[in-house]
């Protein structure tokens, strides 16, 4: 059914066992960032290929595979690896380290995120439209039941921070964690913990809801319920179909694309 949820595993949490969310940022909730790919691809292949190799493809396609395999880790991953294929390939003459790549991506990509967001303020687009649709009203049903809101993000810190006040999100959120600055660390992985050890709950009481096979697999590892968004970031609604195959290969209990019916997720969920 159009809008619903998709149930992969007929296994059911208890009533009453989830008491905390762990969402992802962008493409959970977000669509601020809509398009990094399309950013960062040419980047990619610009950076390996240099300004003289022309590229019969092969760069190309290892760049796509790589970005829909990698997304949702820590930016700083993704752009090692890039530091490797330039080495790798050997077509580029200039050489650099991730971090370095790491600022030349952002600085374009923050182009048209600095667009939206100026959007935003001047008031010519509403904080919900870039909003997944439904997740104002999905975020908001957590916490009338009592589930408290952790946000944990491979997106730098103080961008994400900055990103969840401009949609006027940040209210609902017990903690907000992205990628901390010029330091390779699993913000994802450290909410996970953080909660497990000083909540004191365990994994099946945490709900664990992205777009990218990272942090469904980090769910899986942990023992948490999972729920996977293949969202679709232009229309903000309906089911990406690569996605959905990503995120039920990495173990989500359940799909959803958007939370225009979120009474079947807090149903399943026992919520």
């Amino acid at each position: 059914m159009e809008h619903s949820i998709e149930i992969i595993t007929s296994t059911r949490p208890d009533p009453g066992q989830i008491k905390a969310a762990i969402l992802d940022f962008d493409g959970t909730l977000s669509t601020l960032r809509h398009g990094w790919e399309d950013v960062m691809e040419p980047l990619m292949v610009e950076m390996i290929c240099g300004p003289d190799h022309k590229d019969d493809g092969t760069v190309r396609k290892s760049v796509q595979e790589y970005i829909k395999e990698s997304t949702g880790i820590q930016t700083i991953h993704q752009m090692n690896w890039l530091a490797r294929q330039v080495e790798h390939f050997h077509f580029h003459q200039e050489r650099h380290d991730g971090w370095w790549y790491k600022n030349e991506y952002n600085t374009r990509l923050m182009k048209q995120v600095s667009q939206r967001i100026a959007d935003v303020e001047s008031g010519q687009k509403k904080p919900d439209d870039f909003l997944i649709a439904g997740a104002r009203q999905f975020l908001q049903g957590l916490k009338d039941r009592g589930i408290t809101i952790y946000i944990a993000s491979g997106t730098d810190h103080r961008d994400v921070v900055r990103e969840a006040e401009i949609l006027k999100l940040s209210g609902d959120f017990a903690l907000v964690r992205g990628a901390p600055e010029h330091m390779i660390s699993c913000p994802k992985e450290a909410v996970i913990q953080m909660i497990l050890q000083e909540k004191a709950l365990q994994g099946p009481q945490l709900l664990l809801c992205g777009d990218g096979k990272v942090e469904i697999a980090l769910g899986v590892k942990n023992q948490t319920c999972t729920l996977g968004v293949a969202s679709l970031e232009g229309p903000r609604c309906g089911v990406n179909p690569e996605k959905r195959v990503r995120l039920i290969q990495a173990g989500a209990q359940a799909i959803v694309g958007d939370y225009l019916d979120p009474q079947v997720i807090y149903e399943y969920y026992g919520m």
